[in-house]
């Protein structure tokens, strides 16, 4: 699976964080949207105007709160059960993470360049 992500947001960065500690089978791989990688992908699926965190599962796409609870369920620890909001439509979900989205930056924070991997996390990294 793989996280496409925006590289310069600081929720964004804390996020992968987040995801790789809670991936103790390293299933989720992860580019940001700014780089070559990201980009290309982006055009694979046809994505070019998303800018918020996209899962690549297979031969699938998923966008706002599915994809972040896509990726909970795949986490270990009570980060699971998050995935019951699925049951709850995306018309509803969606409006409450596009919001956290559009001000991601006036909140959290935004970096001048993407972040740099440690080197145990640069295997995770496209």
């Amino acid at each position: 699976m793989i996280v496409l992500f925006d590289g310069v947001c600081n929720l964004c960065n804390k996020s992968v964080q987040f995801i790789i500690k809670r991936d103790p089978h390293n299933q989720f791989f992860f580019a940001s949207l700014q780089s070559e990688t990201g980009r290309n992908l982006l055009n694979n699926y046809h994505l070019s105007e998303v800018d918020s965190v996209i899962l690549l599962k297979e031969d699938r796409y998923y966008l706002e709160s599915d994809a972040a609870l896509e990726i909970c369920s795949h986490l270990t620890g009570g980060w699971k059960l998050l995935a019951i909001l699925k049951v709850i439509p995306p018309f509803i979900r969606d409006p409450l993470y596009r919001i956290i989205a559009r001000n991601r930056y006036k909140w959290f924070g935004k970096q001048d360049s993407c972040m740099l991997p440690t080197e145990e996390m640069k295997k995770r990294f496209l």
